[in-house]
């Protein structure tokens, strides 16, 4: 390691300012700063003492993802084996072909085959999002004569474990450029975005392409439509069928642990769980905001059906069944908690979350086009939490005027 150190010294000065590399900095200070930590500090007051960088911030998120990304592996491929045991091809036959010549089994119980089936479906998806969407961050960053921030790195991790299976390639290299042009480097950059990128990206596509996302083109495993590779999701038949059409189709411990269809990363109430015992213990993850879209959900379900409806058979979904489906858990735990996009106050958090919660379950019940809410009701909130912040810094500095006044 002090070998390549003192190469990449020796190179450096091509790249410093001056340099006849100069405009490949950002390039250079990437790669350098992702093998070693850097070299300089703050010379002069005020400055922190933190050992926890923006490197290490991302890395713990992305340990954080672990177990979604797990979940994406293997359900993604235990659903297509279904499919398979069912009689149906999955939609891309290539996969297929694939695990037949790699001599693996279709068998939806043998764990490494699941794994294998379900990297060839999420694989590609990560690394188109990864090589476009550093594309664009590294164009920025050179054309701004800026460092390439490790922002990207926990976007392009979320991003593809929001997708579905199938979702054609093409299309993930238009949402991740929607997602980091115009929701992050038109505003500045990382630290600088309003609405979360990864979000911001989904919704593109979620709006553009609405039959790959969430319409009849949606990929399902077998039992869950009559012909074992598409219909609709367990929201949408939430949304049709209400708390007995959900019953009937998943049990509960089921729907928690994650084996059932959806999109890749988000089906698994457990991994989150387990994520955000991660974020949490290591202070990275607002637990205000967990706690509160949690009692914001629990509180707004628990009046819908209190209140019922003779003609939205959604209303009678129990809040146990609002927190298991849909990206409500991975929402909640990776999304909600972005520390650029959501509030900076402790009481602005409350106030975020609980509105969250509110508008998922009003989102989900009350509008019959759209059964999920989740990834709606955060990018409404993100535009709000300036607001949040501005209202609450206000309403403390009342405060103190109050206190000191006499």
């Amino acid at each position: 390691m002090k070998l390549l150190r003192a190469l990449l010294d020796t190179q450096a000065h091509h790249f410093e300012k001056g340099g006849r590399l100069e405009r490949l900095y950002p390039l250079w200070e990437a790669q350098d700063t992702i093998l070693y930590t850097p070299g300089e500090v703050t010379g002069a007051a005020p400055h922190v003492r933190d050992a926890l960088d923006m490197k290490r911030l991302m890395m713990v998120v992305v340990v954080a993802l672990a177990g979604c990304i797990y979940m994406a592996l293997y359900n993604t491929g235990y659903q297509a084996h279904l499919a398979i045991a069912a009689g149906a091809a999955p939609l891309d036959v290539w996969q297929t072909d694939a695990m037949r010549s790699m001599g693996l089994p279709f068998a939806p119980d043998d764990l490494w085959a699941c794994l294998v089936h379900g990297a060839l479906y999420f694989v590609p998806v990560l690394v188109v999002t990864f090589a476009i969407g550093g594309f664009w961050e590294v164009l920025f960053a050179s054309v701004r004569g800026h460092e390439v921030n490790e922002g990207f790195l926990v976007t392009g991790m979320l991003l593809p474990l929001t997708l579905p299976a199938t979702i054609p390639l093409w299309q993930v290299a238009l949402g991740v450029t929607f997602g980091v042009v115009i929701g992050k480097e038109i505003f500045g950059g990382t630290g600088m975005n309003v609405l979360n990128p990864a979000l911001t990206a989904r919704a593109f596509l979620f709006f553009g392409y609405p039959a790959q996302m969430s319409g009849d083109a949606i990929w399902i495993a077998a039992g869950t439509s009559p012909d074992g590779v598409s219909g609709a999701t367990i929201l949408a038949v939430a949304s049709e069928s209400g708390l007995t059409g959900v019953t009937e189709t998943l049990d509960p411990w089921q729907a928690f642990i994650g084996l059932m269809p959806g999109s890749m990363g988000e089906t698994s109430g457990l991994a989150c769980l387990a994520g955000a015992v991660v974020l949490i213990a290591t202070g990275i993850g607002s637990w205000r905001i967990m706690a509160s879209v949690l009692v914001g959900t629990l509180g707004t379900a628990l009046l819908l059906n209190t209140v019922g409806s003779v003609t939205n058979p959604y209303f009678e979904v129990t809040p146990l069944w609002h927190f298991l489906l849909g990206g409500w858990a991975f929402g909640t735990v990776y999304m909600a908690t972005d520390p650029v996009s959501g509030p900076s106050t402790p009481t602005g958090h409350y106030w975020y979350g609980l509105l969250i919660g509110f508008m998922v379950v009003l989102i989900r019940v009350v509008n019959p086009a759209y059964p999920e809410g989740m990834m709606l009701a955060i990018l409404f909130m993100n535009l709000f939490a300036p607001l949040i912040d501005y209202l609450g810094v206000r309403a403390n500095v009342r405060r103190r005027r109050a206190r000191y006044a006499g």
